[in-house]
């Protein structure tokens, strides 16, 4: 008896410890752009997340939704870093307000049958030495295409986990115009401004 009750709780230790060894290992490594490794990378949607928020009635709260579906890609040479073009393709039925009967609703707004795929093409990226930069782009969102600019943060580069394998992490906001894009759906109950906040993951392929 005194036996099992020592190596339950050193195996746990154990087991704890090995699970913290590894997850150190898989922390970023290399922050810096040019020392990432070149080849194909694409979005892991299991470590993927778009929230969007909206004025609700005239500035109450920002009304909190995501889109839960998200894929994209981008080829990368640390040589020419800069250039990198990142293509994103968004769901737009797969908008969650955590109420099944409002995401239908917000899903029509969008005309999801008609437009079924929310687009986004990077056109030019800019940064600084701490991996802060803005990253321009087309958006193609309910039928109509227009550039923006996101601010994005590089997060780093790292192994992974073995099983995951190595990847690259940013974060990043921006702001549109819901009308710029003829969404006018809610009326006066919602404001026009939609803030885009993303944390992002891709895996090296």
């Amino acid at each position: 008896m005194l036996r099992r009750r020592f190596i339950a709780p050193f195996s746990i230790a154990v087991g704890l410890a090995l699970i913290a060894s590894g997850a150190a290992g898989a922390d970023p490594t290399v922050r810096d752009p040019a020392k990432v490794p070149a080849g194909a990378y694409a979005l892991d949607p299991r470590h993927a997340s778009l929230v969007i928020k909206i004025g609700h009635m005239g500035g109450f709260s920002r009304y909190t939704m995501r889109f839960n579906k998200l894929d994209g890609a981008f080829a990368y040479d640390p040589a020419a870093w800069q250039n990198t073009k990142v293509s994103i393709n968004v769901d737009p039925k797969s908008i969650d307000t955590a109420d099944n009967i409002f995401n239908r609703t917000i899903a029509g707004y969008f005309e999801a049958d008609k437009y079924p795929t929310i687009q986004f093409v990077s056109t030019a990226l800019v940064s600084d030495a701490d991996g802060r930069g803005q990253l321009t782009g087309d958006l193609t969102f309910h039928g109509v295409t227009k550039p923006i600019v996101l601010d994005v943060q590089f997060n780093g580069y790292g192994s992974g986990f073995p099983v995951s394998g190595p990847r690259m992490g940013f974060s990043g906001a921006g702001k549109i115009k819901r009308s710029d894009f003829g969404v006018t759906g809610g009326g006066p109950f919602a404001g026009d401004v939609v803030d885009l906040i993303f944390e992002v993951e891709f895996v090296k392929k």
